[in-house]
């Protein structure tokens, strides 16, 4: 099936960085196609309406727009030229340059949703912690209000093609798993693990049993227990239908031993993995976002995070 991603670039490293990424790992793929997506400065609206009787003003916005129109179309070819030196055909990239709307990330995600596209993939600008704390960048933006799209933040020069897939048997890990299955099938080099951290009962709401119920955390465990079996056995067939082989999956389950969003972050630097997947929501819904997707959000570095809602 013919997949669609949209890269945000602009001129910087960070952009390159991404470029890189999305090239090495769509290695062998021959239905993909990159849409290379940058936002031409916002235009003042001060200008836009002076211009419609101000024959001056209407010349200034010409020469505005003829700028920005010029300088978009040497940026994008320069992107472009750059993805075909790495491999991938000139047939298989597009260039949109659009004048910003009602925000770069809004019109980023905008466009992606009426062109129904697989995955965003944004560079992440160098952030200081307060930045970051605060989500102050468009790649940070646009995780924290892609609802629908999957996002990729793609954090330094990532040259590992291992995926860590975050999982909890919630319906955000399904979808997760789904898009992971539909993207790489055809790359032989990637290798996927599915990481589980077993709940424990202070991590859930469990006033309903009372707070002083000495069985709680064994209800807990023999809950989490059954989710992630039948989980596992129908993320094994998914996988196998998405043509991915049994050798490139591994499964790893581990007992709490910190935060779990600290935990992922600690197994994706200790086995060397390139890209990190988390749900948007867990199995608690709301909670798994402000807890641990937007831990890891805040925290990873080196490597790249899918974000899927």
């Amino acid at each position: 099936m013919e997949k669609k991603i949209l890269m945000a670039v602009d001129d910087s490293i960070h952009s390159h960085q991404s470029l890189r990424y999305a090239t090495k790992m769509f290695t062998g793929s021959k239905d993909v196609t990159f849409t290379l997506f940058h936002g031409q400065p916002m235009i003042s609206q001060y200008l836009l309406d002076e211009a419609r009787t101000d024959p001056k003003a209407n010349a200034s916005l010409k020469k505005v727009i003829k700028k920005n129109t010029a300088e978009a179309q040497r940026l994008l070819e320069k992107q472009k030229e750059r993805m075909i030196t790495m491999g991938v055909p000139d047939e298989r990239i597009e260039m949109v340059a659009q004048q910003r709307m009602i925000g770069l990330s809004k019109d980023i995600l905008e466009y992606a949703r009426k062109g129904i596209y697989d995955a965003i993939v944004v560079g992440r600008r160098g952030l200081s912690r307060i930045q970051k704390t605060f989500m102050g960048s468009t790649s940070a933006e646009l995780l924290g209000i892609a609802e629908v799209v999957p996002v990729w933040m793609v954090d330094g020069n990532v040259t590992s093609q291992r995926i860590l897939v975050a999982v909890d048997g919630s319906e955000s890990s399904y979808r997760a798993l789904d898009h992971v299955g539909s993207m790489f099938s055809e790359n032989p080099e990637i290798k996927y693990s599915l990481f589980h951290v077993s709940p424990d009962a202070e991590d859930i709401d469990a006033t309903s049993f009372g707070k002083d119920d000495p069985y709680i955390q064994d209800i807990v465990t023999k809950a989490s227990e059954r989710l992630m079996g039948k989980f596992f056995a129908d993320a094994e067939q998914k996988l196998k239908e998405a043509g991915i082989a049994a050798d490139r999956v591994e499964i790893i389950t581990t007992k709490p031993k910190a935060k779990v969003g600290k935990m992922i972050l600690e197994e994706a630097k200790k086995a060397n993995y390139g890209t990190v997947v988390v749900g948007r929501r867990g199995a608690d819904r709301a909670h798994f976002f402000g807890s641990v997707s937007r831990y890891v959000t805040e925290r990873i570095t080196d490597r790249a995070l899918w974000l899927v809602a």
